[in-house]
């Protein structure tokens, strides 16, 4: 096998991830914990994209990029948790170099084009509630897929700037990294030289991955909310609200805490509280966001009555 093209800088093989604590009882606990969360949100993600696609009324495109988030929720989660899931039972807690690139890569191209992918859903309700009648000419399934493919070829490209950024480092110990998975502000903690250009670049990146989608979320919303407040019903009012209600409550939860992760000075930053943040953005909001779009969302109620037969779906 071919050594990556930056490993030549490093005498490092392996890495140990630390984790969370060195106490069986407390890692006992939060695997049980971490094995719940983990199962439920493959469950709820998986049955939000099963219900989009057996149901037609589902076929819109809010639901097909709800049906996308659902699907990176998915890999997000799987890319960290099952890990850190054998890391907690048993004693050996290394995973080697390529695997430490690998998921560093992987999960950030899953977690920068979740994040973009937040600015496409706040323009597809901008879209359905200031232009209801051009909405799905404007919104066609041609332009729906060219922003999902956006999205994709940005995380892509963004990560792999990330990624080799990092891993040119030098990184000739210790191999400890205080963190459940190779995130990069918790690798270049181990790294053999100056890492002031890094944390630079982070911070531009972190701009430009974060704040500008945020920044069209925001454009959208003034622009959503300044036709809401020119509706006459408050019945209308309250429907075009509840509609972007589940879409805020995400953003907020995934954004806020990546951002303040990655635009935060690496001397500042603490690893226990990277630890919570990368918790929350991670694991958290995969598992709530099933739970935030379903119990609001009466199409999707309805759609699960119909497809499971039980009960009666609510009008």
């Amino acid at each position: 096998m071919q050594d990556l093209p930056w490993k030549n800088h490093s005498s490092l093989s392996e890495f140990i991830l630390l984790g969370f604590s060195g106490d069986s009882q407390i890692n006992a606990i939060l695997f049980n914990i971490f094995l719940f969360l983990y199962l439920s949100t493959l469950v709820g993600n998986g049955l939000i994209v099963t219900l989009i696609y057996l149901d037609s009324r589902l076929h819109t495109p809010m639901y097909f990029f709800l049906s996308v988030l659902s699907m990176l929720d998915m890999s997000y989660v799987t890319t960290t948790v099952p890990q850190m899931l054998v890391h907690l039972v048993c004693q050996k807690k290394t995973i080697s170099y390529v695997r430490c690139v690998a998921q560093m890569f992987i999960f950030l191209v899953l977690g920068i084009t979740e994040g973009w992918l937040f600015s496409v859903m706040a323009y597809d309700r901008y879209v359905a509630i200031c232009y209801p009648l051009r909405y799905k000419v404007i919104m066609s399934p041609w332009l729906c897929g060219a922003m999902i493919v956006f999205c994709g070829v940005w995380g892509v490209s963004c990560s792999l700037v990330y990624t080799v950024f990092t891993m040119h480092l030098p990184y000739c110990g210790p191999n400890e990294i205080n963190h459940f998975f190779c995130e990069v502000p918790a690798v270049l903690k181990l790294a053999c030289a100056d890492t002031s250009l890094n944390d630079r670049v982070d911070f531009i990146l972190g701009f430009i991955l974060l704040l500008v989608p945020l920044s069209f979320i925001l454009a959208s919303y003034v622009r959503i909310f300044a036709t809401i407040l020119r509706i006459r019903s408050a019945q209308g009012q309250l429907k075009a609200i509840s509609t972007c209600a589940s879409h805020i409550t995400v953003v907020t939860m995934f954004c806020g805490p990546a951002m303040f992760m990655y635009m935060n000075p690496g001397a500042n930053a603490s690893p226990e509280r990277d630890k919570k943040l990368a918790l929350f953005y991670n694991v958290i909001s995969a598992f709530l966001n099933p739970i935030i779009y379903s119990l609001r969302n009466k199409d999707v109620k309805r759609a699960f009555f119909k497809v499971t037969g039980w009960g009666t779906a609510p009008k």
